[in-house]
């Protein structure tokens, strides 16, 4: 009778390594320059203000067109809402599109005047040529924010008052009632919500654009990264903006003659204050 039972003395083969198992992935080193966050004061956003002030001194004629621009665009938004404000959203969504590249504008004057070159009218107004594509991609992103923001706050108030979608009138007239209070902290808390997210998207992105070259995406996490990195600091810079923007709206925008230009030098300081290039570690034996 053959015996067919496992002989249990057999060699059983031992089992591979887990080392030869699996060899977890490791990347190689970065050759591009990494953004390195650098700490901010409270006291940053005023130098950035002076040496906004400087460069619009060294090219007041450059500095005073872009500045008309930027009140054009403040006259039609108000020559709209008082006669159609139903279409506000609309223009608002127009001067979203073209203010970025107005802006870059005079970061290429700023940038100009960091390496020793001599600003141009021409210069500037061309810059964006070459980044074409990252501003578009920007843009668009920032006007998906804007139309979504909008969105967003009729809603609100459709869920407080039943009414419906109201029209750009109706959100007014509730919001300056006194007694809507709960509708009015609502509201605000949703505005301000998407109004943190779009700053935080763009307050260093499109400098960096500029500067680098890089693409949208890469500079809206970066820019995403300063405001987290200096969040204090940056709330500051923002309501700084915020409060010269209203000063200039109650010079039925004549003051964005002056406060257009100098929040666009400064905002190119900005970034070059919040966000430093550190070049990639040559490799051993270089």
């Amino acid at each position: 009778m053959t015996d067919h039972s496992t002989d249990a003395s057999a060699p059983v083969p031992p089992a591979p390594p887990l080392a030869d198992a699996y060899q977890p992935y490791v990347p190689p080193p970065s050759t591009m320059p990494q953004a390195v966050m650098v700490p901010l004061g409270l006291a940053d956003p005023l130098r950035w203000l002076a040496r906004g002030w400087r460069d619009f001194r060294a090219a007041p004629g450059i500095g005073l067109f872009y500045g008309a621009c930027f009140w054009a665009m403040a006259a039609l938004l108000a020559l709209v809402f008082r006669n159609q404000p139903e279409y506000v959203m609309s223009i608002a969504s127009g001067c979203l599109l073209v203010g970025p590249f107005l802006a870059m504008g005079l970061y290429e004057v700023s940038r100009r005047r960091e390496l020793g070159l001599k600003p141009e009218l021409g210069a500037s107004l061309t810059c964006w040529d070459s980044h074409i594509r990252s501003m578009g991609m920007l843009v668009l992103v920032l006007i998906v924010l804007e139309l979504l923001w909008g969105r967003a706050s009729l809603v609100v108030f459709a869920v407080f008052f039943n009414t419906g979608m109201p029209s750009t009138t109706g959100v007014l007239q509730a919001i300056f009632n006194p007694e809507n209070i709960e509708f009015v902290l609502v509201y605000l808390a949703v505005g301000g919500i998407f109004a943190l997210l779009v700053y935080s998207t763009a307050v260093v992105s499109i400098p960096m654009i500029l500067d680098r070259d890089t693409d949208a995406i890469s500079a809206a996490i970066t820019s995403i990264r300063v405001v987290f990195a200096n969040p204090i600091t940056l709330l500051w810079w923002g309501f700084l903006i915020t409060l010269l923007i209203a000063l200039a709206l109650l010079t039925w925008g004549v003051g964005f003659l002056l406060i257009g230009p100098l929040l666009g030098h400064a905002s190119w300081h900005a970034y070059r204050g919040a966000v430093r290039w550190q070049e990639p570690a040559a490799p051993r034996g270089q």
